[in-house]
């Protein structure tokens, strides 16, 4: 598992792929951040906070992740490499699982440089002493998670086809449903069509959960939440990669 591992991760740093990904998410964040006359600007709001970028970050990551695990399992279909892979003394789960970690890697990589951001409100701070870094910092956990929680979903997506497109969109689509606040989890609870079953549809989304992790206290229901996405999306994946041994 660990060579697979480390050959994934060649294989987004020898190519373009990878500092793309990275690129494209630093950029944008920053744009949005620092430069763009929005809400999200950091620069323009009334508190020194770092909550518009916990808020967007997600979004940015609906489209990327997607972008970066969308190959992970279809490349190896299209090519014929994925037989090759079976041949290997590790076991299905190992496979996936070195995919994953690899792709959850590279958004590790992209988000660190972020910690310039919170550096930097610190500093702009009129009264340092009182920054919320409880709150920055499990809100960092909970971007995590988010992040861990679509590439799951886009390694699922991945296995389902040959084809890197429409594991994308596939991808897209299941982010967009868990979504927090824009996806149709969050919609559909938000609408009160169905009374108290409303905040049930509601706890099914990634936006109950995220909320909760951002106000600075880390319940272990809320983590369980993510991980168990995680673990269903992983576990799916592999019934579809054994279905493809028959």
């Amino acid at each position: 598992m660990r060579a697979l591992y480390f050959k994934e991760i060649r294989s987004f740093l020898s190519s373009i792929i990878g500092y793309v990904f990275i690129l494209i998410y630093l950029i944008t964040s920053g744009i949005m951040h620092w430069v763009a006359s929005t809400d999200a600007n950091l620069l323009e709001g009334t508190e020194a906070d770092l909550i518009p970028f916990f808020n967007s970050s997600p979004i940015i990551f609906l489209i990327l992740i997607p972008a970066i695990t969308m190959r992970s399992i279809a490349e190896e279909r299209r090519t014929g490499t994925m037989e090759l892979l079976f041949t290997r003394p590790i076991s299905d789960v190992k496979i996936l699982l070195a995919k994953y970690f690899a792709s959850v890697t590279l958004m590790l990589i992209a988000i660190l440089p972020t910690f310039i951001y919170y550096y930097s409100m610190i500093s702009l701070s009129q009264e340092p002493d009182t920054f919320d870094h409880g709150a920055t910092i499990t809100s960092y956990l909970g971007l995590i998670l988010i992040g861990s929680s679509f590439v799951a979903i886009g390694i699922f997506t991945s296995s389902l086809t040959s084809s890197q497109i429409v594991a994308f969109i596939l991808a897209l689509f299941f982010c967009w449903i868990l979504m927090p606040d824009i996806g149709g989890i969050a919609l559909l609870g938000s609408y009160n069509l169905m009374g108290s079953f409303d905040s049930v549809i509601q706890y099914f989304g990634m936006s109950y959960h995220y909320s909760a992790i951002q106000k600075g206290v880390i319940d272990s229901k809320n983590v369980i939440y993510f991980l168990s996405v995680n673990a269903v999306f992983i576990y799916a994946a592999l019934t579809v990669v054994k279905s493809l041994k028959k």
